[in-house]
């Protein structure tokens, strides 16, 4: 069934790229600047996937302008330092020429800033796969997965829900596909449980990238 997608759009931290070591690090640096002190990096593991905007006031109580603040410091890093403290998925990149070899269709749908995801790409040298890359605004209302999946379907030019397929490793992922009508494979080598992805609805998990390209291959 997902061999016959012709779109494929794909996350991006957990699925594409391995972030862990610059968006924890941009996190703890963020919360240093209020005096709190995350501790152990692994605690902070749960910021990837969701946007800052929700995490933060989420997982340490922070109110709505104490939030912006602590996007602003955590900015503040990840834009020197932490973009650069990632790690291609193994084997993703394999993939990625294979199925733009192949005929599909492929773009980025991520809650990362736009302008982040960009360097990301360009970095690891898989830009040129991908049709084109849609993230959260920096500055704007386009925030949530949901919000960047539809203005993905709308930028690539997609009409055809059915030919396409969502690849993310959060449920926000699956959520945010779900509710613009498409399917989801939901990956296990990102930061996502079986249980997350299943609960929140996903078409298929897959445990590694081999698994993906039997799925889509």
């Amino acid at each position: 069934m997902m061999r016959h997608k012709e779109y494929i759009l794909f996350d991006l931290d957990g699925t594409l790229t391995d972030p862990a070591e610059g968006i924890t690090k941009s996190v703890a640096y963020a919360l240093e600047h209020f005096g709190i002190h995350a501790g152990d990096r692994g605690e902070l593991l749960k910021f990837i996937g969701p946007p800052l905007k929700e995490s933060f006031p989420e997982f340490y109580g922070l109110d709505e302008e104490t939030t912006l603040k602590a996007i602003g410091k955590y900015r503040e890093y990840y834009s020197k330092k932490g973009i650069f403290e990632n790690r291609l998925i193994e084997g993703i990149d394999v993939l990625i020429e294979e199925l733009s070899e192949s005929g599909r269709q492929l773009a980025v749908a991520t809650a990362k800033p736009e302008v982040y995801a960009e360097i990301v790409l360009g970095h690891f040298g898989i830009r040129k796969y991908f049709r084109c890359v849609c993230g959260a605004e920096l500055h704007g209302p386009r925030i949530t997965k949901d919000d960047v999946i539809a203005y993905a379907l709308e930028k690539a030019g997609i009409a055809d829900t059915s030919a396409t397929v969502m690849v993310g490793d959060r449920e926000h992922d699956v959520i945010g596909a779900r509710r613009a009508g498409l399917d989801c494979i939901g990956v296990l080598f990102g930061y996502g449980s079986r249980e997350e992805l299943i609960s929140a609805g996903a078409a298929l998990v897959v445990e590694t990238v081999e698994e993906l390209r039997e799925v889509l291959l």
